[in-house]
């Protein structure tokens, strides 16, 4: 079974872009074998670490331009040229940290969730986003349950 690693970011406090965090608060509740969340603000250089105990990664963000409800990519990663003077890093940048300094080379993927309002404060989720929230957590699912090898759940 694979060891996977889900890193939901964004700011819960700015709307839709809260979009990562909602995915990451959802997915425990699926009792998926072998998943490990994290939630954040922000990818941060000591992810690399956690990313290298993992045979797969899963980054979900909100987007302002993916194709409704989600995209859903692979992300390879960012041959050095990582600088230390910021806090955030991107996800090809912590992925390139993960085999320079540790070796290892997870799969990974980019699940970006359409949002709609970024623009405002407030811990609630557009009526647009909410529905592909949930139409990127089914798919997630079963994604996963096949992923390892698994028969998803047709309840």
């Amino acid at each position: 079974m694979k060891r996977i690693l889900i890193i939901g970011y964004g700011n819960p406090g700015r709307l839709d872009d809260g979009l990562g965090p909602a995915l990451a608060d959802r997915v425990p509740a699926l009792d998926l074998p072998g998943v490990t969340v994290e939630s954040n603000y922000q990818l941060n250089v000591e992810d690399a670490a956690q990313i290298a105990e993992h045979d797969l990664v899963i980054f979900a963000d909100a987007s302002t331009d993916a194709e409704p409800p989600f995209t859903f990519t692979p992300v390879a990663a960012e041959p050095g040229g990582l600088s230390f003077s910021s806090h955030s890093v991107s996800v090809p940048q912590v992925l390139g940290m993960t085999e320079n300094l540790f070796g290892k080379s997870p799969e990974a993927w980019m699940l970006a969730i359409r949002g709609y309002e970024f623009n405002e404060f407030g811990e609630q989720l557009s009526e647009q986003a909410e529905q592909n929230l949930n139409e990127a957590v089914e798919f997630l699912r079963k994604w996963l349950l096949m992923t390892n090898d698994e028969t998803p759940n047709t309840e």
